[in-house]
Formats: C-alpha cells, structure tokens, sequence
C-alpha cells in the first residue's frame, strides 16, 4: 500500500521531497522526474478544477475525486490537502475514510475556520484550538489502517503569533497527529525553534517569495524537517509556460515560434504511455 510506503520513509533517514501537482498528469510528471511522494495542492487543484482561488469552493467530494484521480495515477505515495476536513469532528472522520478508500496515503488538515483560505493569504481566522484537537483524534480514530498518515496543519503563526502556533502544535501532536505542519514561520530561527520544541515529524512548505524563508531541502533536513512540500511551483511554471506560448499565439497568428517551448507529439505519448497500454492491450487479444 502506498500508506505503508509513506510510513516507511517517515522511518528511514533523509528528508521527503513532494513536489505539488494539481491533477493526475502533474502528479504522473512529478513521479517520472524521480520524486519519492507528490503532494496534492488544494490551491491548486481549486484552480484547475474550477478556475477559482483558494478560498474554500472546493467540496469534500469535488477535493477527493480530484485526489482518487491523482492517486490512481501514481505508484509513489500522494499527500493530500484536505482542508478543514469540510465540517465538525463527523465531517472529518468521513473526509478521512473517503481519501483513504481513494489510495492516497496521507490527509492534511488545518485549523482555520471554514470558508478557509491559502495559508499565505491575508484574513485568516482559526477554529478554537480544543475544536483542532478533537478533530484530529476523530480524524486518527476514523483511519482503519494505522498507515495513513494525518498531518495536522496549523495557521496560528499569521493569526495569534508565534508562541500560539507553538502551542497549537504541541497540543495537535498530543492528539494524535503523526505529522505537524506549522505554517508560514517568519525567519530560520521560527523553523529552528520548531523544530527544537515539536516531537512529531515536521513539514516544511515552500511556496516561492513566500513569508518563510526558502531553503534547500538539505538546509531543511539539518534543521531538524522530515518532509518538505513545493506546493505551486509546477502550478506557477505550467502557467507561466502557456500564458506565454498563448501571448506568441495572439501576436504572431501561429505557433511556429513556440515549437521549441513544447513536447512534440511522439515525446508526448510516450510520457503518457501510450505503448505501455497497446502492449498491455496486446497481451488480451494474441
């Protein structure tokens, strides 16, 4: 099981590197680059699936199927966002066995209120941290395999502070969480003093001219972080690339300038395995 993959590199030594990915060909793209795990942004996913920021649009059921496809897609662990598991304690427990019914081997869950909204925006406000807590031993008690992971994501650092992110955090270790996901700390010695004070496996997200500094995985690994996320950095280069090929498009009338910035059609289904599926295929009809 890809849960169980999961949990075996939370146990060995180094750092897990999960490029984001917003669909299942971003997170097929990520596996074939050689990545051990992808993780499943809701930013982004918000943005392929509906064309809408993350501001909490996505349904429980619009997020899982978007993860199942991804999961289905991949033979490497998928980490996925799940929000604020999209209720109370009940909602949770039923957000958690629906990603794991799906194949993905680990959930995150954060402690905003809902409607939620990108960690690194503005106008964040928190569910009340004894609420969290009882969110997350639903979300434990609700897993049936003890190899699903549950991250558990705070946004307390933007909101009420360092000191009450701190806490928020060692509260959601206590209640269960195999993984702490502190959001958003402000400079290395905030990562340094997390990861002195929070005995759990720890998360670090980093989001390009974000508000936490960005540091190399192995800069990451010596501070004392398990895994380490890169959740709109495909979003934002598969953005860039089209916008630009369609601005050529607009100004010259055709994409004969733009030939050297795309797969060509043979590269393409090759990535896409198009002569695995005949060759599988094959095997059914000789």
């Amino acid at each position: 099981m890809k849960a169980k993959s999961l949990r075996e590199l939370l146990n060995q030594p180094g750092i897990i590197r999960a490029p984001g990915a917003y669909d299942a060909w971003s997170a097929r793209l990520v596996e074939m680059a050689g990545f051990p795990a992808v993780y499943m942004t809701g930013y982004g996913a918000s943005a392929s699936v509906l064309g809408q920021p993350d501001i909490g649009f996505m349904s429980m059921t619009e997020m899982a199927i978007q993860a199942k496809n991804m999961a289905w897609a991949l033979e490497v662990p998928l980490i996925a966002d799940a929000d604020t598991g999209y209720g109370g304690v009940l909602n949770v427990m039923r957000t958690v066995r629906e990603y794991e019914r799906a194949g993905i081997a680990a959930i995150q869950l954060e402690d905003q209120v809902f409607p939620k909204r990108c960690g690194h925006m503005e106008g964040k406000q928190l569910i009340p941290r004894e609420d969290m807590v009882a969110k997350i031993k639903a979300a434990v008690q609700a897993r049936h395999s003890e190899d699903f992971v549950i991250i558990a994501r705070t946004d307390a650092r933007a909101v009420d502070g360092f000191a009450e992110g701190i806490r928020r955090a060692q509260s959601y270790a206590e209640a269960g969480a195999d993984v702490i996901f502190f959001e958003a700390p402000q400079s290395v010695d905030e990562m340094k003093e997390v990861a002195k004070t929070i005995k759990k496996p720890l998360l670090a997200n980093m989001v390009e001219k974000g508000k936490t500094p960005f540091l190399t995985a192995g800069e990451l690994e010596q501070i004392g972080y398990k895994i380490v996320i890169y959740p709109v950095s495909t979003l934002y280069a598969a953005t860039k690339a089209m916008t630009d090929l369609l601005e050529q498009l607009k100004q010259d009338d055709t994409t004969v300038n733009s030939l050297s910035k795309m797969v060509e059609f043979p590269q393409f289904n090759d990535l896409v395995g198009v002569a695995r599926m005949r060759a599988l295929e094959k095997t059914f009809l000789e």
